[in-house]
């Protein structure tokens, strides 16, 4: 009898806890899909913001409003274009195409600096579709026109932003610029798993602009693509309120709303959350599967034999623990404490006065030693190696740019016999604070690579970018003003560096560009010392 009472309390508790689990699995699914909806909104409004404010900062300037007004002054020409370049360089796109209300000339400024500055590319002609874009925005009145498209020079599809250049009324011009559309999706999207969730975004007509679905769809990656939201899904009582929502949408959101959840029934399917991307007039919509994603009768059986194991471990384990657990665990502690020597900084746990302690004060130091250099306190080559085939994989997916600086302190041999070693080790240590105190981004890493040379890695910096890194480098250690009686270059110590940058192809090894770095390098201590030299990946 009190086996069957057991038995029939195990099926009772194993009931309850899978229709908890369920209950649980769906409004964690629910609540998953809602904070997808949210991130994923804010995570293009902060691109296409920053975008913005750039394009923004252009159309605003008074030198290019000086060019605009007097578009055949070769002098106002290019003084407007020396300033836009300096914002392309933060632009995530690689054109910026200007079109001009008083001529209806047409000019392009890449971000290849081995091209012309500008390119004049025709005649704005409203009868032609590929200059649409120009006549849309002046008729709008708005202030900036969110659109995807074409790229018809480049052949590549883009997150356009058209700004309208207005001054006292007057429109002078549009300025568009456009985001890779194939970077956006893969940032935004590529961390969905397909089986369970799908993310989309719909403009305010209901057009499908992007798609976590179609990742590898070519056709929808880099070419036009019209499809509207009716067309591809079918669940009437979701469609029913994409109509309502999309019908109170007014212009461009300001702020990002509470995601609108309601029910649906496409394939694994059961819940979709839709919510508005601010600054655009575009929704994020994120179909989740709840408790779908999860069958609950596989937890069945593993929650009867986790009761049926609970009891009988409860049984014999209060003996055991100690031999089991707690011994092996506390020589486990003992073993990890014996291989720390020091702590610099602190990780969670760090502070506690137990085995979580000993731990975690364990693995900040193994973190420390295997990536940063002990004597000047930056990241090691092996960080270096390790980060920069990483840094090179995420390029390589947006064919975006990079820089590699190789530099090298001159005649740092002679410095340490004339000084001393305890001296040069000082030397080395104001030369890498000098090469990460303010030159660089914060994407940008520096790294001791051996000896007297260091390494600095540049991501998204082209050829310009990446010489005045360099320029500034080598006037921040001239500006250290450390005595070097042995150099016959200057009284102080100076640096020889190497610079190159390539465009980032997949299967591209990151020691090109080291050893491409370092050939540079070697020029520059052929030609002199204390400068730079660059040299090109594909030169």
């Amino acid at each position: 009898m009190n086996i069957l009472i057991f038995t029939a309390a195990i099926c009772i508790m194993a009931a309850v806890m899978t229709l908890l689990l369920a209950n649980v699995i769906d409004t964690v699914s629910t609540e998953y899909a809602e904070q997808y909806a949210r991130s994923s909104a804010e995570a293009l409004s902060v691109h296409i913001n920053k975008e913005i404010d750039l394009v923004s900062k252009m159309a605003h300037s008074p030198r290019v409003i000086e060019w605009l007004k007097d578009e055949s002054n070769e002098e106002k020409m290019n003084t407007a274009v020396r300033e836009m370049r300096g914002v392309i360089s933060d632009l995530y796109s690689y054109n910026m195409y200007i079109g001009l209300e008083s001529s209806l000339n047409q000019y392009r400024i890449g971000a290849n600096y081995m091209e012309d500055d500008i390119l004049h590319i025709n005649k704005l002609d409203e009868s032609n579709p590929r200059d649409e874009w120009y006549f849309t925005s002046i008729r709008s009145g708005r202030e900036y026109i969110l659109d995807i498209g074409i790229d018809w020079e480049m052949q590549r599809k883009r997150v356009w932003i058209d700004y309208n250049i207005i001054i006292e009324g007057e429109c002078l011009g549009v300025i568009s610029t456009g985001l890779e559309f194939s970077h956006m999706v893969s940032e935004i999207f590529s961390h969905y798993e397909k089986g369970g969730i799908r993310g989309l975004i719909i403009d305010d007509k209901g057009y499908i602009l992007m798609d976590s679905a179609r990742m590898d769809d070519s056709e929808f990656l880099f070419s036009e693509f019209e499809e509207r939201i009716d067309e591809e899904l079918t669940d009437a009582k979701f469609l029913k309120a994409v109509e309502t929502y999309l019908a109170g949408v007014e212009g461009y959101f300001e702020d990002t709303a509470a995601p609108l959840v309601t029910g649906i029934s496409y394939g694994p399917f059961r819940t979709a959350t839709i919510t508005p991307i601010r600054v655009t007039n575009w929704s994020v919509i994120i179909l989740s599967g709840g408790v779908s994603l999860f069958d609950i009768t596989y937890f069945i059986p593993i929650l009867v034999t986790v009761l049926a194991s609970l009891i009988v471990v409860a049984l014999v384990t209060s003996a055991a623990n100690d031999r089991l657990i707690f011994m092996p665990l506390g020589k486990l502690d003992h073993n990890l404490i014996a291989l720390r020597e020091s702590a610099e900084g602190r990780i969670y746990g760090a502070d506690r006065d137990d085995e979580l302690g000993d731990l975690s004060k364990t693995i900040q130091d193994l973190f420390a030693k295997a990536n940063v250099d002990a004597l000047t306190g930056i990241y090691n080559r092996r960080f270096m190696e390790n980060n920069l085939e990483r840094v090179m994989e995420m390029l390589s997916r947006a064919n975006a740019m990079l820089s590699v600086l190789m530099v090298d302190i001159d005649f740092f041999k002679k410095y340490n016999d004339t000084y001393g070693h305890e001296q040069g080790d000082v030397c080395l240590q104001a030369v890498s604070r000098a090469m990460t105190s303010g030159i660089m981004r914060v994407n940008d890493f520096a790294a001791r690579y051996g000896g007297e040379e260091f390494v600095a890695v540049l991501p998204n910096t082209d050829e310009n970018g990446a010489k005045i890194v360099a320029e500034k480098l080598l006037d921040k250690i001239c500006g250290l003003n450390i005595p070097h009686e042995a150099s016959t270059v200057a009284p102080f110590v100076t640096v020889s560096v190497g610079v190159t940058s390539g465009r980032v192809e997949y299967g591209q090894s990151w020691k090109d560009y080291i050893k491409r770095a370092d050939e540079a390098l070697y020029q520059s201590k052929n030609s002199g010392r204390n400068r730079f030299t660059f040299l090109g990946m594909g030169s």
